[in-house]
């Protein structure tokens, strides 16, 4: 079921989420930061959990993160792409149905499927995790500044609604605030300072 927006506000109230860094050889769980935006323009709060690297928690995490926060007032879930802390990929679909409110996922770059299938094989339950990737469907563009794309997935809203959320908070990069504070934030808990494009 899709969320309908009659009238998108400036100040609409999205919950960015991205994790942050992590050494494969030596940690066994990584941080998950959640940045409640107003918009693109003003930081509402922080959340943090935990996730399992390569683990297959991160849909419930994020669900009891957004369940249990006192901000209920967020409208939109961004995700900072589908998978977190490796290979732990997020059921989007049930995330929507359980929170009751859209995903929109921010897709960077266009990844390499079948890269990403061949690397799954190692687990065995591959084929759920396969299947939560195909079930997000394939990244759709949206134009964030003049000749320069990111792409996104999208459940519970529009294409054309979710495009112009992630206009709308992408007011100081191609990339919209709340997941690309979310990124900053993760890293710098993680490492002390934050690092990498974000």
């Amino acid at each position: 079921m899709e969320t309908k927006f009659y009238s998108l506000k400036d100040e609409i109230r999205i919950i960015g989420i991205d994790d942050g860094s992590f050494d494969f050889r030596r940690d066994k769980t990584t941080i998950l930061v959640g940045a409640i935006f107003r918009g693109g323009r003003w930081l509402d709060g922080i959340l943090k959990t935990e996730v399992e690297i390569d683990g297959t928690d991160s849909t419930d995490k994020i669900i009891s993160l957004i369940s249990k926060t006192r901000h209920k007032d967020i409208r939109v879930i961004m995700l900072d792409g589908i998978n977190f802390a490796g290979f732990n990929i997020v059921d989007i679909e049930r995330l929507s149905k359980e929170t009751k409110l859209p995903v929109i996922v921010i897709v960077r770059k266009m990844p390499d499927f079948e890269s990403i299938k061949s690397a799954l094989k190692k687990f065995d339950n591959h084929k759920e995790r396969i299947g939560l990737i195909e079930k997000a469907g394939w990244p759709a563009p949206v134009e964030t500044r003049p000749g320069k794309f990111v792409h996104i997935q999208h459940i519970g809203i529009t294409k054309e609604d979710a495009a112009k959320i992630v206009k709308l908070s992408a007011t100081r990069s191609l990339i919209p605030e709340p997941v690309r504070a979310a990124h900053l934030i993760a890293s710098g808990i993680v490492l002390g300072e934050s690092r990498g494009r974000a």
